[in-house]
């Protein structure tokens, strides 16, 4: 089976891309996460802006305060730590609207990156997209529970559903055609307010609902924090991996400036490990010291409230164990 890297939010816009005038695009990791992210078979990110050299900002939401837009050579950042696949699910696909989307979807494709969660239209922008991971095919499907007005219909746009108020059939039926055609199968939703520490019940049942339909891991972001993992009925439910490159503000308490990769070896003893990770100023590597030491503490406690122990094998690295009883 394939070693799956696992990031949360990627952004690429912004003073990231005032950053790539200057840098090279692998210059946005450390060389040390660069070389452990080229050890595995497949790595799968959500990449948070659109990318593009055209578009206006979208009047679609009145008052939207964040528009993330990432130059064509953004792309390059992404093949520097190996992403085969994107989730495109989320709150900023359309921040320049449906000629930037059209682009992101066209540059992806041509750096060889599958998408999954946004599209022409409704159909393409619901389907799943099968990779392959060192020989195994793997299925990505992804959603975003906002905003609605990002929704693809018969224009372009991304998958929207309101996972508060259930799981659509139309997911469920997806990641079931699915699991039909692919070895492992990866939900990737894109859920819940920004800055929440835990999933909400509504995720926890999202989650369950998936994994009975076929998915046999869940990998969500959204708060730009880390949540716990837990155990699920087909495999581990990642209730959010957090940030993984940006240019934000950093919260002091619920520190967005630690993240997480997850690194998924199906079947094998360690089958989930976290890597913890540090983010800097639109560089991202791995973390040291006082700050790994931080991600242990957050882990054990929020692992520990969803029934899974955590055992600290390195000082940034974490494998994840069901917890006895």
């Amino acid at each position: 089976m394939p070693a799956i890297g696992l990031l949360g939010d990627v952004m690429l816009g912004r003073g990231v891309a005032e950053r790539l005038r200057e840098a090279a695009p692998e210059e946005l990791w450390s060389e040390e996460l660069r070389g452990l992210c080229a050890s595995l078979d497949l790595v799968l990110c959500n990449l948070e802006c659109c990318v593009s050299g055209r578009g206006e900002p979208t009047r679609r939401i009145p008052g939207k305060p964040f528009f993330f837009r990432a130059p064509p050579a953004a792309v390059a950042a992404l093949r520097a730590i190996g992403v085969g696949a994107a989730s495109l699910a989320n709150n900023h696909a359309l921040d320049y609207e449906t000629e930037a989307l059209a682009d992101t979807l066209e540059l992806l494709a041509r750096a060889g990156i599958s998408v999954a969660g946004a599209g022409r239209n409704a159909a393409e922008a619901r389907r799943g997209t099968r990779i392959d991971a060192g020989g195994t095919s793997v299925g990505l499907i992804a959603v975003a529970d906002h905003p609605a007005e990002y929704a693809a219909s018969e224009e372009p746009g991304i998958a929207f559903a309101d996972l508060r108020r259930g799981t659509p059939r139309w997911l469920l039926d997806e990641v079931r055609a699915l699991r039909e055609r692919c070895a492992l199968v990866i939900a990737s939703p894109h859920w819940g307010p920004n800055m929440t520490p835990a999933p909400a019940p509504w995720q926890r049942r999202a989650a369950r609902e998936l994994q009975a339909a076929g998915a046999d891991l869940v990998a969500g972001h959204s708060a730009h924090v880390f949540h716990g993992a837990g155990w699920g009925e087909r495999g581990p439910v990642l209730f959010d991996l957090g940030d993984a490159l940006d240019d934000y503000r950093v919260d002091p308490e619920l520190r967005n400036d630690l993240g997480i990769l997850a690194i998924w070896r199906p079947g094998e003893e360690a089958e989930l490990e976290l890597v913890a990770l540090r983010l800097d100023y639109c560089r991202t590597g791995i973390a040291r010291g006082a700050d790994a030491d931080w991600i242990a503490e957050r882990l054990a406690a929020a692992c520990a409230e969803l029934g899974v122990s955590v055992e600290r094998r390195a000082e940034s690295r974490f494998r994840l164990a069901r917890a006895e009883g």
